[in-house]
């Protein structure tokens, strides 16, 4: 194992999943200040002290390490207590354009290129622009709620737990799954959301209009909002788009 300090700007994050040793885990999509691209994992993000929870868009210095249990070039096993954040952020002045110039060198020409690169080299992130988008697609979840296994992952006690993480609500399971089928190259993929923001929106539309009207107004940022917009995806090892 391999460790270094490096500091990150912080891409995305994914929705999180129960884990046996953090209770729940998310992984974090970052770029180093030489532009490497980087997959952070595993990060109790809900469970971060206040002074290290990081948003998007945000630098931090973190100790990191390679690992042989995941080989796949950008991965990073991080330090979470040696998080600090740097009080610099990258804005969206002049239509993003700061934040274009970071990510533009990663921005690959189709879906298929990508995934001929990972075969070759291992490379297993990148940002493609879909050339259009077919639909966006609601399925609900095959377990809509979680199982026993998974609520005492999410429900056990730390042992240096504050009174804010004893209080903390126990995760929900996202009820649906969200795809977005578009067109890349010569060819129409379907790929999975798993971005925290898109499970973070479903709750706020839910609270907001009631189940009634939750759907229609989530389905309207997908399918008309996002697509007025240069719409970039974020893929990882299974090709799934993580959007924002």
């Amino acid at each position: 194992m391999s460790r270094q300090v490096e500091e990150l700007l912080i891409l995305t994050k994914t929705y999180p999943s129960p884990s046996n040793r953090y209770r729940e885990t998310t992984c974090v999509a970052a770029i180093t200040r030489t532009g490497q691209l980087r997959r952070l994992f595993p990060v109790p993000y809900r469970f971060l002290a206040d002074e290290t929870r990081f948003k998007k868009w945000e630098w931090i210095r973190a100790s990191v390490a390679t690992t042989t249990a995941d080989q796949r070039p950008e991965s990073r096993r991080i330090d979470v207590d040696s998080i600090e954040l740097l009080d610099e952020r990258v804005g969206t002045d002049d239509s993003w354009f700061e934040r274009r110039q970071i990510i533009e060198a990663h921005v690959i020409e189709d879906f298929y290129t990508l995934e001929e690169r990972r075969k070759k080299s291992g490379e297993t992130l990148g940002f493609i622009r879909p050339k259009a988008i077919s639909s966006f697609e609601i399925t609900p979840a095959k377990k809509p709620t979680w199982s026993d296994e998974d609520y005492q992952k999410l429900a056990q006690d730390g042992l240096f737990d504050t009174a804010e993480m004893r209080n903390r609500i126990v995760l929900r399971k996202l009820p649906s799954d969200y795809y977005y089928k578009y067109i890349s190259g010569e060819n129409v993929y379907r790929h999975k959301i798993v971005d925290w923001e898109a499970g973070a929106l479903y709750w706020k539309c839910l609270r907001r209009y009631g189940e009634s009207g939750c759907l229609e107004k989530f389905r309207y940022k997908f399918e008309t909002e996002f697509q007025k917009k240069d719409l970039l995806f974020l893929m990882g090892t299974t090709g799934f788009p993580i959007t924002g």
